[in-house]
């Protein structure tokens, strides 16, 4: 079978066309964990006017020099103030009020001593001491979050900030996961004999969705049956956005899938990619909908989704990049065991400034350990030209806590 190299692979993915992009208006108490669907852009500047940003007395710089000063009175924060200060005048102003017409700098409380109605100056201070300028903050105009930006508390706040209510978000894309073999149990049913496996990569890839943002869609386990796994995909396309499948991709003698997705009428965009684990990747298309089949080894079908799944949910909410890819070190040797672009899960951690890739407890096998994604794995990726990497060789890592 000739295989397409995992760089063109991806670069067909890129250009795929999702249509139209959908979105929802939410409460902005309601958008934690949401995808920003358009620009926030500021409608007016922060501070809108010269603002104190201590308790203090406002008074004009120049004054500072005769010593003592005459207060006319005070300014609590959320008072419209109109008075105008003239020379040799203060007015005591506090935490977040506007500042006096005709000041230019704000004293603190702790560098002057009250006498009566007066003030004395104590440690004068800088021109422009403890006051926001305007738009201090932001300035009318400016982009304040982008748009494919995953909202969190900042951008929540930031949100509140600016009074908006209603937040436009992107649509969850809804992704349906079929499990096909008839050797697979899903959870909670009755094995009747031992050479059967428990289903984990439905609830795998679901999760793994879930966490990119998109609504995740159980559909259970499919025999090898082909009537039955064609009505099973029919609903699947009928309802989602993005159909995944484990498992029937291979070349076995009931591997049904990879004959059945064209049936359907979708249009196969790659079949087989060069890479390690997943070379049996499928990728088709039906109007605007995706079937994407994946290999029934766990490892192999979470690191396939990774590379192929998500970046279509990136798509549909409008994110510039799924997952990503930073440049580490290598702190041990690595031997290649394929020909193909290797996807080898590491352990990647942050130290003196960059990077640094190790293999402590990662199985050497087969394409069935899970369990080499446990404890914030990420990983390797080596290229169809790498052979033996030595230590303190730069490589590029996919990281798995990013999406």
């Amino acid at each position: 079978m000739s295989l397409l190299s995992y760089e063109a692979s991806q670069s067909m993915l890129e250009l795929l066309s999702i249509g139209a992009l959908r979105y929802e208006k939410l409460p902005l108490s309601e958008t934690l964990g949401r995808i920003l669907y358009e620009d926030v852009v500021a409608q007016y500047n922060d501070p809108r006017f010269p603002t104190a940003s201590m308790d203090g007395y406002a008074v004009k710089h120049a004054d500072l020099a005769l010593g003592r000063l005459k207060v006319l009175g005070d300014n609590p924060a959320g008072s419209h103030e109109e008075r105008t200060i003239e020379e040799g005048e203060s007015i005591k102003t506090f935490t977040g009020s506007m500042m006096p017409k005709g000041s230019d700098t704000l004293i603190q409380i702790e560098n002057v001593s009250r006498e009566g109605d007066e003030i004395v100056i104590n440690e004068a201070v800088v021109f422009g001491s403890s006051v926001r300028p305007v738009g201090e903050g932001f300035r009318s105009g400016d982009i304040l979050i982008k748009k494919g930006t995953k909202i969190g508390f900042a951008q929540i706040g930031v949100m509140a900030a600016l009074n908006m209510v209603m937040v436009k978000v992107a649509q969850k894309p809804r992704v349906g996961v079929v499990s096909t073999g008839s050797e697979i149990l899903d959870l909670g049913e009755q094995s009747t004999n031992p050479a059967q496996i428990r289903s984990s990569n439905n609830y795998t890839l679901a999760a793994l969705f879930a966490q990119a943002g998109a609504q995740s869609l159980q559909l259970g386990v499919v025999g090898d049956d082909k009537t039955q796994i064609i009505k099973s995909f029919e609903n699947a396309l009928a309802s989602c956005d993005i159909v995944v499948t484990t498992g029937g991709v291979s070349v076995g003698d009931y591997d049904f899938v990879k004959d059945i997705v064209p049936r359907l009428g979708a249009e196969v965009v790659f079949k087989g990619v060069a890479i390690k684990p997943g070379r049996h990747i499928m990728l088709a298309k039906k109007d605007e909908k995706f079937i994407v089949s994946l290999p029934g080894f766990a490892y192999s079908s979470t690191v396939t989704a990774v590379l192929y799944v998500l970046p279509l949910i990136s798509k549909m909410l409008g994110r510039e990049e799924a997952y990503r890819i930073v440049e580490a070190k290598l702190q041990e040797r690595f031997e290649k065991r394929s020909k193909f672009t290797e996807f080898t899960p590491c352990n990647a951690l942050f130290d003196s400034g960059g990077y640094e890739v190790d293999f402590q407890d990662k199985r050497v096998g087969s394409s069935a350990i899970l369990t080499n994604l446990l404890n914030d794995a990420a990983l390797m990726i080596s290229g169809e030209e790498d052979a033996v990497l030595e230590i303190g060789t730069s490589v590029n890592v996919i990281l798995l806590d990013s999406f």
